[in-house]
């Protein structure tokens, strides 16, 4: 196997020297009263409204499988599935998300906690997805998926408003 190096970043001269230099010179470091003040201009984002964004998502997807199936009792459960299936490991990725920032651990810790969450949180997803069809009498997958799609990209959306919020806020 060959390994190919990375290319340094170059200037718009084309030397990466100077390129580097640039950006080193553009960078201050904060002193201990600028960090607390940028740590009180910036309080940690909770999950768990994210979570329960991703619950009204997903209830407002049944009600509209129900309604669009005409009250078909296996769709209306596929897509409660579905949802149910991004919504649970939301909340245990919250859980462990919450009590590392209630810890207040170092960078490195809370990293791999990230890491060893997002890892629990694949295997799980795909866990209940592989049970639907134990799960479920009659499995109608483009309603699992429906659910399952909806209720994650509502986490999006909801860190979406949420940014757009803090944003809004710092300006006022």
């Amino acid at each position: 196997m060959v390994t190919i190096a990375p290319e340094p970043a170059r200037a718009p001269n084309g030397f990466a020297d100077e390129a580097i230099d640039a950006s080193d010179a553009d960078f201050k470091p904060m002193s201990a009263d600028e960090a607390r003040e940028w740590r009180a201009a910036q309080p940690p984002m909770s999950p768990w409204p994210v979570v329960w964004v991703q619950a009204a998502a997903g209830l407002v997807v049944v009600a509209l499988a129900w309604a669009v199936s005409a009250g078909k009792m296996p769709v209306t459960q596929s897509t409660a599935y579905g949802a149910l299936a991004a919504w649970l490991p939301a909340v245990f990725f919250a859980r462990l998300v919450a009590r590392r920032m209630r810890l207040q651990a170092n960078a490195g810790s809370a990293l791999m906690a990230l890491m060893v969450g997002e890892g629990i949180k694949v295997v799980l997803t795909v866990a209940l997805l592989l049970a639907a069809p134990k799960v479920l009498t009659q499995v109608h997958w483009l309603a699992v998926l429906a659910g399952f799609v909806m209720t994650i990209k509502a986490a999006w959306v909801a860190l979406w408003l949420m940014s757009a919020r803090r944003r809004a806020a710092r300006r006022d």
